[in-house]
């Protein structure tokens, strides 16, 4: 005799990059188990390909991790292990008045979105004829650059990743033309300032991002804390 089948609610959201409605289930035990799997085994590549599959299953295929944005990736886990293991999680949050006292605060998963600061551009200006237009990263950009890379290497690996196009006057060299060699010395040859631009792109591109509200037991200031990222997210 068969088994009865077991109903997986579904829900709705609207994804960050392209304001599409989409339907979304909570992950499964068994997606929980290949997830779980590749965290303990402490492969980048390998907790990369499992959220992957995870949100491409869970969005009904709608969602190709090859080709969404990283934000779009974050924030779908973020709802579907909401979905599946609870909505609220409790973040231990600097106080920034003292800079030292850790508080514990309890956030609604439900309640986060992506966000992107009002001077975000990918068009980055290097000199009077000299212009890059970025992309944002995506989860297959994370293979491969972090296991045993420093953080400098890690930027810069990922960065070159996203470089899109290089506009010179009238020229326009798209990314697929140009070798990894050239890119590296073009990006070697700019001045601090310039590189700063470049990363300005990434600190102020769209990201999870959540306002916290803490209270320093020591001091009794009230704050408020911006909290960023999947990471800071999951507890």
């Amino acid at each position: 005799m068969a088994l009865p089948k077991l109903n997986t609610p579904t829900y709705e959201l609207v994804l960050p990059s392209t304001n599409e409605k989409i339907k979304f289930r909570p992950f499964l035990v068994k997606e929980q188990k290949v997830l779980l799997i590749a965290q303990e085994s402490n492969d980048d590549e390998q907790v990369a390909n499992a959220m992957g599959h995870l949100v491409k299953e869970c969005t009904f295929g709608k969602v190709n991790p090859d080709t969404a944005p990283m934000f779009d990736i974050e924030y779908l886990f973020l709802r579907i292990r909401g979905k599946a293991v609870g909505e609220t999680v409790e973040l231990s949050v600097t106080c920034p008045d003292d800079e030292e006292t850790k508080v514990r605060a309890k956030v609604n998963l439900d309640e986060i979105n992506v966000q992107m600061t009002a001077e975000h551009t990918n068009e980055i200006k290097l000199s009077d004829n000299i212009k890059m237009f970025l992309r944002y990263p995506l989860l297959s950009d994370m293979k491969g650059v972090m296991g045993g890379a420093g953080d400098i290497e890690r930027v810069f690996a990922i960065l070159k990743k996203c470089i899109n196009e290089i506009h010179h006057g009238d020229k326009i060299y798209n990314r697929v033309d140009i070798t990894d060699k050239e890119l590296e010395e073009f990006i070697d040859s700019m001045t601090n300032d310039q590189l700063q631009s470049v990363m300005d792109f990434f600190d102020t591109m769209p990201k999870l991002r959540h306002a916290v509200k803490v209270t320093n037991p020591k001091t009794k200031v009230k704050s408020e804390v911006v909290v960023e990222g999947l990471q800071s997210f999951l507890g």
